[in-house]
């Protein structure tokens, strides 16, 4: 089962892994954020030798984002972000898992889980 886990953030303090440049995490104690770094990187250390990770990539700002629409055969591109949320996509995990607990298992591990919200979203079979 592949499942596509979105990580959102606050683009007022943007930066990876985001979590710590979040109000809360700025104000945690060094050890605490060296923790967390690390079990980030271990979190995917993992996934990546047990083969249930696929991709994963941070994503620039929202301010370097830009809209395309066509309409009438017409093409408009628009600078910045489609979204006037207050949290933004920030990056993401692709998964290939047993089971969606195995998803929802790894999605609550992120430390962004702490501090933001982590979408799971199932990948649609078409073939």
């Amino acid at each position: 089962m592949k499942y596509l886990l979105l990580i959102h953030s606050n683009p007022v303090t943007w930066g990876h892994p985001s979590f710590l440049h979040t109000e809360e995490g700025i104000k945690l104690p060094k050890s605490a954020r060296e923790v967390l770094a690390a079990q980030l990187d271990d979190l995917i250390a993992e996934l990546k030798a047990s083969g249930e990770l696929l991709a994963l990539e941070p994503l620039e700002e929202p301010g370097r984002a830009k809209v395309v629409r066509v309409r009438e055969g017409v093409r408009a591109v628009t600078d910045g972000p489609y979204s006037e949320a207050k949290e933004q996509l920030a990056g993401f995990f692709l998964l290939d898992v047993a089971t969606p607990d195995r998803a929802e298992e790894i999605a609550a591990s992120i430390p962004e889980a702490q501090f933001y919200a982590v979408e799971l979203r199932p990948i649609a079979n078409l073939g």
